[in-house]
């Protein structure tokens, strides 16, 4: 057995695969096979516009593509202009609260604005 296989918290011989992880039943250690190393860099916590620059309360935003507005028959057209957001926690993703000329107050989600 390889020390690959063996946990490095107890040194266990018992650990088995489950999926691309290996766990211990001894000591209940989950790891890598890969290690660390391999492992993908943690994102920081915050709202991240679709190219993925962060966002924060007040900053501006670009609309990439034709939104239609539920409820109504009108559209954010692609390209619009939207100054002074406010971020809100959501659940359904509209983490963007703002207000659109034309159209008034409105939610909007991340990934189809990009930092103006």
């Amino acid at each position: 057995m390889t020390d690959a296989t063996k946990c490095p918290n107890c040194q266990s011989e018992h650990a088995y695969q489950d999926r691309d992880l290996w766990v211990c039943p001894e000591c209940a250690h989950e790891w890598s096979a890969a290690g660390d190393a391999a492992a993908p860099a943690p994102q920081e916590a915050g709202v991240r516009d679709a190219h993925g620059n962060p966002l924060a309360d007040g900053d501006s935003v670009i609309v990439m593509k034709d939104l239609r507005v539920k409820g109504s028959s009108s559209v954010v057209k692609g390209g619009t202009k939207v100054r002074n957001i406010r971020l809100q926690d959501a659940t359904d993703g509209h983490n963007i609260a703002c207000k659109i000329d034309g159209i008034g107050a409105m939610n909007l989600k991340s990934e189809f604005v990009k930092k103006a």
